[in-house]
C-alpha cells in the first residue's frame, strides 16, 4: 500500500462522512450542471467516487456506475451503502495510472474535486490519458475542480487550481465546452471554496 493510499484511507477510516471538506448532502449543484444529459442506462465514470452520496442520485437516474478511488476504505464503505453493488463496476487505484484494460467506456465522466489533487505533470498527464481512453465519441466530460481563486491544499495536500482554458487544453481540441460556471462550495466547517464547474462533450465520429 502505498503512501498517498494510506493518507486517503486514514481520512476515510477516521472521519465521519459529514465532516469531509468535500461533503455534499444536497448534489444539486452536479446534477443541475447536467441538466440535459441523459443518464438513464448510460455508463458513468467516477473518478475519486469517495462515498460521495453522487452516486445515489445517478443510480436513481438509470445510470451504470464504473466507481474508482484510491482509497479502498471509501469504495468498502460506498460499496456497503447502495443497493445492488455488483450491478456496478470497481476499481480501487490510482487514476492517473493507466487504468485496465476490462475498464469499460464510458458515455458521461464526472469528476467533482479529484484532478485537482494531481499536481506532477505526469500524473495530470496520465489523467487526461485516461480521460481519453474511457470516454466515448459523443461522450461528455464534467469536471468541477478548485479555481485560480481556490484554496492551495485540501486535505492536507497540495493542489493544482484551474482555470476554463486550461482544462480545454488538458482535454484537448476533440472536446467541445459546453458550458460553463463559477461556483463557491460551502464546506461543512462553514468555508467558501471556489469552484470552476466545466462540461465538455466529445466529438462524434
Amino acid at each position: 500500500m502505498n503512501t498517498l493510499q494510506e493518507h486517503w484511507n486514514k481520512i476515510f477510516k477516521e472521519k465521519p462522512e459529514e465532516k469531509l471538506g468535500w461533503y455534499e448532502r444536497e448534489v444539486s449543484k452536479t446534477v443541475e450542471f447536467l441538466d440535459g444529459v441523459d443518464l438513464e442506462n448510460k455508463v458513468v465514470f467516477l473518478p475519486g467516487a469517495g462515498t460521495s452520496r453522487l452516486t445515489n442520485t445517478l443510480i436513481e437516474k438509470g445510470a451504470l456506475l464504473v466507481l474508482n478511488d484510491i482509497s479502498d476504505e471509501a469504495l468498502t464503505e460506498l460499496r456497503n451503502r447502495i443497493e445492488n453493488p455488483g450491478k456496478h463496476h470497481w476499481y480501487c487505484g490510482d487514476i492517473s495510472k493507466p487504468l485496465p484494460e476490462e475498464i469499460p467506456t464510458a458515455d458521461i465522466w464526472i469528476d467533482r474535486a479529484v484532478l485537482h489533487f494531481l499536481i506532477e505533470e505526469t500524473e495530470i498527464q496520465g489523467y487526461f490519458e485516461n480521460l481519453n481512453r474511457i470516454v466515448k465519441r459523443n461522450g461528455y466530460v464534467m469536471l468541477a475542480e478548485f479555481s485560480l481563486k481556490g484554496a492551495q491544499k485540501c486535505a492536507g495536500l497540495n493542489v493544482h487550481r484551474y482555470s476554463v482554458d486550461e482544462l480545454q487544453k488538458r482535454v484537448g481540441n476533440d472536446f467541445k465546452l459546453i458550458k460553463s460556471e463559477d461556483y463557491v462550495y460551502i464546506n461543512p466547517g462553514g468555508g467558501e471554496r471556489p469552484y470552476i464547474y466545466t462540461l465538455f462533450k466529445r466529438n462524434g465520429a
